[in-house]
């Protein structure tokens, strides 16, 4: 059902760009917009609540009478509610957050505002590139990117060291080859240990095998974009995969790249928002995550009544995933674009917290709260502990998805997912990935 509802953006966008231009703001005498309340929509809790409050403040102080409104979004319906909120002129964000795979979708069907002339004024060279090519369509930009993050190696040093094995390895076969060796080993006698935790359907983090030798996940020649699962260097990524699913990870073939860093600590749990709850324990020496999980691992402890959880060098270890001949491997970049609905009946207003979002200020704030900031002049504001290293030195080389018109459309299908479960069973390599490539290749030019 999401696949379609993000195809069926396509139809329903297109019509309203075609009558939406470039909005409207009612003026006062002066010239400056009228007051009015704009809405921003944020993509799950990845902006602290501290920097919500300081835009909300800002917006109001250099936009006098105006009123700036913060909704969150679960990503797992943020596809959905694009589709559905963006074409409305009377219910749409004015401005919106939305994840950098999600972005040439929503670009190519005029579903945001141009904002080229502000490009240069808002950071111009100096912003990630790749980000800002996932929200450019014709040499135009629609979306720029927000904050970048980047998946590296969470590890606990001590079962590393229980097993024999040393941190960092040098290359990704001494990677492959070390966690094998951690859960045959089971130094500690840990139920079930995985020595690379890997879900079966955790396509985010597996896909850094593909990249790291030399494999796509689709390529476009001409203006036609081919999924290429069958490629012979993606399919080298592949077994690698395999093997490791068969050697080092014992992670659910059904469970994705979600709360990875649970299995790290001696016990924990997560709570759903109808109040059950998951309990954990300790049962992976190895994991990857996005940088900010750093924040989940760590020693248990209290802090004004809630949990809160304090990292120990003694027991834990960060490093970025090597490469196949060293250095480091190319991960999946994660992060954010930015834009302003084309449907805003307050552009004016609009552009003017685009502006606060890329001063120095907030570009900073952004980097003190373990987000990489889009801007690269600020990228030391992340600081220069090994957190801020190992996502510096991940992010060098990491990728984005493919920026195919329908690629939000093949992520919402699931059936990447699908695939990767596949694989992490056993299936026939180079049959699943043809049977994988003919269904993908449709949904990537939008044609299904």
């Amino acid at each position: 059902m999401l696949r379609f509802a993000a195809l069926g953006a396509v139809a329903a966008l297109a019509l309203t760009a075609c009558t939406s231009g470039s909005g409207s703001t009612t003026s006062s005498p002066s010239g400056t917009p009228a007051p009015a309340t704009i809405k921003l929509w944020l993509a799950g809790g990845d902006t602290p609540d501290p920097l919500r409050e300081y835009l909300k403040t800002e917006f109001a102080k250099q936009n006098p009478g105006s009123t700036l409104v913060i909704e969150q979004q679960d990503w797992g319906d943020l596809v959905t509610k694009l589709t559905t909120a963006l074409p409305d002129k009377a219910n749409t964000p004015d401005v919106v957050e939305l994840g950098n795979t999600q972005s040439s979708t929503f670009t190519n069907v005029g579903a945001f505002l141009d904002i080229s002339d502000m490009y240069d004024e808002l950071g111009g060279a100096k912003l990630l590139p790749s980000f800002v090519a996932a929200g450019e369509v014709d040499g135009k930009n629609y979306t720029l990117p927000y904050y970048f993050g980047s998946r590296y190696v969470f590890y606990r040093s001590d079962l590393w060291s229980a097993a024999g094995v040393t941190a960092p390895p040098a290359t990704l076969g001494d990677f492959n080859a070390d966690v094998a060796k951690i859960a045959a080993a089971d130094p500690k006698g840990i139920a079930n240990l995985s020595g690379f935790w890997l879900g079966g359907q955790d396509w985010r983090n597996a896909i850094s095998w593909i990249f790291a030798n030399g494999g796509e996940l689709a390529v476009k020649n001409g203006d036609t974009w081919t999924s290429t699962m069958s490629d012979p260097k993606t399919q080298e990524g592949l077994k690698q995969l395999q093997t490791l699913w068969t050697t080092a990870s014992k992670a659910p073939r059904d469970a994705t790249d979600a709360n990875t860093y649970n299995h790290l600590n001696d016990a924990d749990s997560v709570t759903a928002g109808d109040g059950t709850k998951t309990a954990y324990s300790l049962d992976a020496a190895t994991i990857m995550a996005p940088g900010w999980a750093h924040w989940s691992i760590g020693d248990l402890g209290q802090k004004d009544g809630k949990d809160v959880r304090t990292w120990n060098d003694s027991t834990f270890g960060v490093f970025p995933l090597p490469g196949v001949d060293g250095g480091y491997a190319p991960v999946f970049a994660g992060g954010s674009n930015i834009g302003i609905s084309a449907a805003s009946q307050h552009p004016e207003l609009a552009k003017s917290l685009l502006k606060i979002i890329f001063s120095p200020e907030y570009q900073q704030m952004l980097g003190k709260n373990g987000l990489g900031p889009a801007n690269a002049d600020y990228v030391s504001s992340l600081g220069d502990d090994q957190f801020a290293k190992a996502l510096i030195n991940s992010a060098l080389n990491s990728k984005l998805t493919p920026a195919a018109p329908g690629w939000a459309a093949l992520e919402s299908s699931k059936k990447l997912e699908e695939f990767f479960q596949k694989i992490s069973e056993g299936a026939d390599i180079a049959a699943t990935a043809k049977a994988f490539d003919a269904e993908a290749t449709p949904i990537l030019n939008g044609k299904s």
